[in-house]
């Protein structure tokens, strides 16, 4: 644990590389390698820098942040109206539902016609946040800052909550997931057993956390028609939110969803080769990445490498999660903030999550070497480890070794 002296020298150190005109990246990734501190907003502040929302010059950072939320806002007065509903409000502009644009109109570019396929995405995406870390109270609170454009009742916005229980679709005729995702999750992470209209309803004019997270969503899926909505980047998405919306600055914390909803897109454009089933076996894809993680480890600890291969214990039975989600379903949330940390800021920061990988497989090698399968598989579902330090330790020790 580092002490108090220690810690509040780390914040001056952060605070003075941050102060400058323009921040060294080198440096900051070295600094921000170590963990970075919350207070002072120093994490979110980071984060963004480190997910190139915002570029090293100090004085640019006011342009960009006004820029990208009026960009946001537009986004939200483009894309979370049902047609036919939306007037001249706020300056939105719609034309007007003809006999020609109906609900059962069935021309592809209709507008009720692409509102319906939209109600297929937001269906799952309402199923996924509304269990968001279901071990923490956070996302089911409301939130300081409710999204005035929605809910201001003097429009006829429709929010997406509403027209999820409006919509007279089934959740479960959904099936835009991730082969993998869906069916293995943590013993730590198992989703509440309310269903979704047992939530607690806010009054009028408010929202919860977890209704943000699922507007940044569903305007990523409108923008992203290729990879749209996949299960899972609910998981890359919260701890995201979760910082920014808990930043003790207030002026950047109110405007927590346009933020992560760009830094966010910025991840995802590193990692959703991840999410695509077709590029699984290419180059980029998640099976060569699962195998990766083998290889490190053959090359560094052989013997655990042959019993693992002996038990024919295969890298998808437990890296596909790892890797695709960022390991934020093996560890609590402050401490998958906490590996993030060091993922963010490694210049080659998924090269750096295989050694995570491979790091957590020796760190529990003794288990591993003693175990039969089926105890082997349950310590690969549910990591038995929790101190990440220790593990990006390790991380680091392999790094060095290459």
């Amino acid at each position: 644990m580092t002490s108090p002296s220690l810690h509040q020298g780390r914040i001056a150190e952060f605070k003075d590389l941050l102060g400058e005109p323009k921040i060294s990246l080198w440096k900051l990734r070295a600094l921000s390698f170590n963990g970075i501190p919350f207070e002072g907003g120093l994490r979110c502040l980071c984060w963004k820098i480190l997910l190139n929302y915002l570029p090293l010059e100090q004085a640019l950072w006011d342009s960009v942040l006004k820029k990208q939320r009026d960009v946001y806002s537009q986004f939200l007065k483009e894309m979370i109206i049902q047609p036919g509903i939306a007037k001249a409000n706020l300056g939105v502009s719609r034309e007007d539902v003809t006999f020609e644009d109906h609900p059962l109109n069935p021309n592809p570019d209709s507008q009720w016609n692409n509102y319906f396929r939209d109600n297929e995405v937001l269906l799952q995406i309402d199923k996924d946040v509304r269990r968001l870390y279901p071990d923490m109270a956070f996302f089911q609170r409301q939130t300081e800052y409710p999204c005035l454009l929605i809910l201001d009742p003097q429009n006829e916005y429709e929010t997406l909550r509403r027209r999820v229980e409006q919509t007279t679709l089934k959740s479960q005729t959904v099936a835009r997931n991730r082969s993998g995702v869906t069916n293995v999750s943590s013993p730590m992470k198992t989703a509440s057993s309310n269903a979704w209209n047992e939530y607690e309803l806010l009054p009028n004019g408010c929202e919860a956390h977890w209704e943000v997270v699922e507007r940044i969503l569903f305007i990523y899926a409108k923008l992203n028609p290729g990879i749209a909505y996949v299960q899972g980047m609910n998981e890359i998405v919260g701890p995201i939110y979760y910082t920014f919306a808990t930043d003790p600055n207030k002026e950047w914390k109110e405007h927590a969803e346009a933020d992560t909803f760009f830094c966010f897109t910025n991840l995802m454009a590193e990692i959703r080769d991840n999410f695509m089933k077709s590029l699984d076996d290419s180059q980029c894809g998640i099976t060569s990445k699962m195998e990766r993680v083998y290889s490190s480890l053959k090359e560094t600890d052989a013997e655990l490498y042959l019993r693992l291969q002996e038990q024919n214990i295969k890298p998808q039975f437990f890296t596909f999660r790892w890797l695709t989600l960022l390991l934020s379903q093996e560890f609590l949330l402050p401490d998958v903030i906490r590996i993030w940390d060091s993922l963010f800021s490694d210049d080659q920061r998924f090269e750096f999550l295989l050694l995570v990988c491979c790091a957590m497989l020796i760190l529990i090698r003794e288990q591993l070497l003693e175990g039969d399968f089926t105890l082997n598989m349950r310590l690969l579902q549910d990591y038995p480890i929790s101190d990440v330090h220790l593990i990006i330790k390790k991380a680091r020790e392999l790094q060095d070794l290459k």
